[in-house]
């Protein structure tokens, strides 16, 4: 799989997030370790169990 992330350098720090995984961002001190945090942030993300409550209800929605 792959994901766009929007990254840049802000003052001594390297800042950065997923665009197509909301939610999904970091701050680490260099370029390597940012991306290494947005591939663990994307994981973890995705591996987590989405389970609905009582009252609430997961659906598909299919694009185009």
């Amino acid at each position: 799989m792959k994901f766009r992330a929007v990254i840049k350098k802000s003052g001594d720090w390297w800042i950065g997030w997923l665009v197509d995984l909301p939610g999904v961002n970091a701050q680490e001190r260099t370029k390597e370790e940012l991306i290494e945090s947005l591939k663990i942030g994307a994981e973890d993300m995705l591996m987590t169990p989405i389970e609905p409550d009582e009252e609430e209800e997961l659906v598909a929605i299919e694009l185009g």
